[in-house]
């Protein structure tokens, strides 16, 4: 029974696609401002600060609030 070698191949080195960093820029930024949006919800819509009358934003918060470590009552 005869044996075959596997013969040696060349490849080319992968090289990782690159990503601009404008096309990056944009979508943080978006995001960077929808987080604050919603930490601000979360955090500080209630009492003197309130955007919204009512304690409805409250109650739908409410127990994130609790997790994250804000006060409420």
């Amino acid at each position: 029974m005869a044996q075959t070698v596997a013969q040696p191949t060349t490849t080319t080195p992968v090289v990782p696609a690159t990503l601009p960093l404008k096309a990056i820029a944009p979508w943080a930024v978006f995001f960077g401002i929808l987080m604050l949006v919603l930490l601000y919800f979360v955090g500080a819509e209630q009492g003197a600060t309130s955007v919204v009358s009512g304690e409805d934003v409250h109650e739908w918060v409410h127990d994130a609030r609790h997790l994250l470590g804000f006060p409420c009552h």
